[in-house]
């Protein structure tokens, strides 16, 4: 029996399915911050989680993230999808608590034995984040598409938004790039066998290194990086921390150099174009740069802004939690210039 290709049932792939983010402030705009007694971050920031305080000290973290396939394999699908969306708690500095699945299913077209699996793949990343998948909501949809509602819970004292970052803090990223040029050669047929699982491999990593570095008050803000890209993330977090910010392009980290030989394929994604048309007027850079920094994550790596003092104290404990963080450059006095980040 033929092995079902759940990317061939939908019109887009995990993270690069997100509404563009020129098209996402037209959705959102509106004259006035949230007001809502108690809460401490809404969406006036695009940050990565809504935040409400309890009055104990401590706050609710709430987020929601979902996608169609980007991958072929359903449990993987599920697994993905779910180490994507718990991200945006550990993005605030807190810890999850519990999960609630989002399943939209075209049921006349795909067995539900495979929404199954699915949902199999997310109870095993729940398990791995220590929380329960507790539920859920399931709707008829023509395309498959899957994702979770996550609590969390964080010390206030404790909470990191994409709004910390001061001028001076050096920028770093805890996971390679290049997530859309693979899953989009392997779309056109052009992955070559020995990368099959590099992207797979890179999504599947739990971001849990955000609640424990969040015990350190040198450590100033954290965002985690998906469709919009590096380049967009970082000119979110820039503009929310009134910064302007730097980075050095041969630092940035590859998933793999092979990514390099299929943007001369042209194993481009259709999300990279879209973002640079809402955000490239912003960033000064080469041509040759915009493929990689605005190519759409799926189930990227933390971006953190850290105290240049603390370097070393920061590199050391990230190691020691088997995680090496690259130094990619670093936040600035705004310029009031209409480029919020420059690429050298």
């Amino acid at each position: 029996m033929e092995k079902v290709r759940l990317t061939s049932y939908s019109h887009g792939a995990g993270c690069g399915c997100k509404i563009s983010p020129a098209l996402l402030t037209e959705i959102l705009k509106t004259d006035s911050k949230e007001i809502f007694d108690g809460l401490l971050v809404g969406y006036d920031h695009r940050d990565d989680a809504a935040v409400l305080d309890l009055g104990d000290g401590t706050a609710i973290i709430s987020t929601t993230d979902f996608f169609m396939p980007i991958v072929d394999d359903a449990f993987e699908f599920g697994q993905i999808a779910s180490v994507n969306a718990i991200s945006d708690v550990y993005a605030m500095g807190g810890s999850p608590l519990l999960a609630i699945g989002i399943l939209g299913w075209p049921i006349e077209k795909l067995a539900a034995s495979i929404a199954s699996e699915v949902l199999q793949g997310a109870r095993a990343i729940c398990k791995e984040a220590g929380i329960p998948l507790a539920g859920g909501h399931s709707i008829d949809s023509p395309e498959p598409i899957f994702g979770l509602a996550v609590t969390g819970r964080v010390d206030i004292k404790r909470l990191k938004t994409n709004a910390g970052a001061k001028a001076g803090d050096l920028i770093y990223l805890t996971k390679g790039l290049g997530v859309g040029i693979l899953t989009t050669a392997e779309k056109k047929g052009i992955l070559k066998i020995e990368h099959q699982s590099l992207a797979k491999n890179s999504m599947l990593k739990l971001n849990s290194i955000g609640s424990k570095i969040s015990k350190f008050e040198f450590v100033h803000s954290i965002t985690d990086v998906t469709g919009f890209g590096l380049a967009g993330h970082l000119i979110e977090m820039a503009d929310a921390s009134k910064c302007d910010a730097e980075i050095n392009y041969v630092n940035l980290p590859l998933i793999d150099p092979c990514i390099h030989d299929y943007i001369k394929a042209k194993a481009v994604p259709g999300g990279t174009t879209r973002n640079w048309s809402s955000y490239g007027f912003k960033v000064d850079c080469h041509e040759d740069h915009r493929s990689i920094i605005a190519d759409p994550q799926t189930s990227g790596g933390l971006l953190i802004a850290v105290d240049p003092l603390n370097k070393l104290e920061f590199q050391t404990f990230c190691e020691s939690e088997k995680l090496v963080p690259f130094e990619i450059g670093k936040f600035i006095n705004r310029s009031g210039s209409s480029k919020v980040l420059k690429v050298f």
